[in-house]
């Protein structure tokens, strides 16, 4: 499975330990700027997608049929997008340019962490512990700079906070799924894509099944998931959660009895 690999490939490099630092600095005009933007292998998180697609005013639908290659997890069946290189001789990223990435406020997170890798397990507290990780490739001149980062100063540099909490989470999801010790059926897996990536269609879909209707949610969240998509994801997670795992710790049911088109209850 990709995060299997993905921990494999991050226990193999360096390990940027707490308090201590590394030289980078990336710009246009050192000798290999753009070198990196190619020929990757990088799985793309709900909150990436819905950045990068909001930047390019694309509906999530054609942004995956687009920019990704979808997969099914072989263990859960949990749907997995990567980002799709362009069928050039060096796979070029789709959104590099001669001048940089022209998406580049609105970048993946794996990109807005390099050269750092970063890793994260459960605290026991509701929380993570984080480890980074050197990525140090032979075509990188920036390790010859002379700015110096911690693994925090970098993150918070970058932008990559905002990216903390929704891909913190959604790897929660991905840890949770394995420990039910087996593959989720294909309608939930239908579910995950429309609720974790295609959250605009999901907007339309809490409106047509009358989602507010069944769990418990005040107004001013109702509006909020409505019109903002980043308030809509955490939801997506949240109702995602009660869905498959029962959790009520953030999402809880109205105790209102479902009813089925020409069904009444007893007694009516």
């Amino acid at each position: 499975m990709q995060q299997d690999e993905t921990k494999e490939f991050l226990d193999s490099l360096p390990e940027l330990e707490a308090g201590k630092t590394y030289c980078f600095k990336c710009y246009p005009g050192i000798e290999c700027f753009n070198a990196c933007c190619s020929d990757l292998d990088m799985v793309l998180t709900p909150y990436d997608i819905l950045r990068m697609r909001a930047a390019l005013d694309m509906p999530s639908v054609d942004f995956l049929r687009v920019h990704t290659t979808a997969f099914h997890a072989p263990d859960t069946n949990f749907p997995v997008f990567k980002f799709k290189m362009l069928d050039n001789a060096r796979r070029s990223c789709a959104f590099v340019t001669p001048e940089g990435c022209r998406i580049y406020a609105d970048r993946p997170g794996a990109c807005r962490m390099y050269p750092l890798g970063r890793a994260t397990r459960p605290d026991g507290k509701g929380g993570v512990l984080e480890q980074f990780f050197i990525v140090r490739e032979d075509h990188c001149k920036g390790f010859l700079e002379k700015d110096e980062w911690t693994g925090e100063s970098w993150k918070q540099d970058q932008g990559f906070k905002d990216y903390t909490a929704f891909n913190d989470r959604y790897m929660n999801i991905l840890s949770r799924t394995r420990q039910l010790g087996h593959p989720i059926s294909d309608k939930l897996n239908q579910m995950a894509i429309l609720a974790l990536y295609r959250i605009d269609d999901f907007q339309g879909f809490i409106q047509k099944m009358q989602l507010f209707e069944r769990v418990d949610v005040d107004e001013k969240r109702q509006k909020a998931i409505l019109s903002n998509e980043n308030v809509a994801l955490s939801f997506a997670m949240d109702w995602f959660e009660l869905v498959l795992f029962q959790d009520t710790s953030k999402l809880k049911p109205k105790n209102v009895p479902m009813r089925r088109k020409g069904v009444r209850p007893e007694g009516k």
